[in-house]
């Protein structure tokens, strides 16, 4: 991508050396004790539902007893600097455009804020764990992300490059657009009215938030910010997160009617669908 590093974004947290521990450390939780791949597998479960799987194992806690603050890390910070500037950016260019779509559609714009935590943090919706992975919280109007993930998108899900990244945010950030415009609130309401659809309802939001990613994403191609294969990196990011895919990598098997996200093909298709329109009303996921 093409961008000139700047200034911190004012709507960005950063909280990575003052968030509570939660005392997962290495291999211990709560008396029982997990491998590497034990572990890896608790993580997956928990991106793929957004559930914090690590605190069942826990009875119920994600905590081990006496919660500690996260002790400064000046050299991990100086590492992770040129990736906070990169979502500082992000987070910008992804506000600046939405704020002139919703205005165009006369909805006023209120800024989502960037929280960086790691380890562990509270959020208006509960305990955030880098384990939860990137999330979107309406409670608060914020967006919580361990910028360790960015890592675990690059390595084990195989989607590397700074647009991957850029879409994960602009994901987020499309859950904002949802609870801005009451689609979110329409949704919840839907589901309690039939629990039985939650787990699809749930995906037609997901598959919505990839869509609007992907009008953010065609914003930047008019104006000349993407490089050649930038749009390989979101989609393959897209796909890399599919449901199918995460329940493949967890239990080797697939269950669609499990399915909160939607499948790698169906993630990458509304992202896709963004991009090319950059149209609003081409979003309308709940009308397929």
């Amino acid at each position: 991508m093409r961008w000139t590093p700047g200034d911190r974004s004012e709507d960005l947290e950063d909280r990575r050396d003052d968030s509570s521990s939660s005392g997962i450390g290495g291999t211990g939780i709560g008396g029982i004790h997990l491998g590497i791949g034990g572990m890896l597998i608790v993580l997956i479960l928990s991106v793929v539902f957004k559930q914090n799987f690590f605190s069942l194992l826990s009875g119920g806690s994600a905590t081990t007893g006496r919660a500690t603050m996260s002790q400064p890390d000046p050299q991990q910070d100086a590492k992770e600097e040129p990736t906070v500037k990169f979502v500082s950016f992000v987070l910008d260019d992804t506000q600046r455009t939405w704020q002139q779509i919703l205005s165009a559609q006369g909805v006023p714009y209120r800024h989502a804020k960037l929280v960086l935590f790691r380890d562990s943090i509270d959020s208006a919706c509960g305990l955030a764990q880098t384990a939860s992975g990137p999330f979107y919280c309406p409670g608060d109007e914020k967006v919580y992300i361990d910028l360790g993930f960015y890592d675990e998108l690059s390595r084990r899900f195989g989607a590397p490059g700074q647009f991957a990244q850029a879409y994960v945010l602009a994901h987020e950030i499309g859950h904002h657009i949802q609870k801005l415009t009451g689609i979110e609130n329409k949704m919840r309401a839907a589901q309690q009215r039939d629990p039985s659809s939650a787990n699809a309802l749930s995906v037609k939001l997901e598959l919505q938030a990839d869509c609007f990613a992907g009008i953010w994403g065609h914003s930047t191609e008019q104006r000349n910010i993407l490089e050649a294969g930038d749009v390989d990196q979101g989609l393959a990011a897209a796909a890399a997160v599919g449901d199918d895919r995460l329940q493949k990598m967890s239990s080797g098997h697939v269950n669609p009617e499990t399915f909160t996200h939607g499948s790698s093909a169906q993630r990458t298709q509304w992202f896709q669908r963004g991009f090319t329109s950059g149209d609003f009303a081409q979003c309308n996921t709940f009308a397929e």
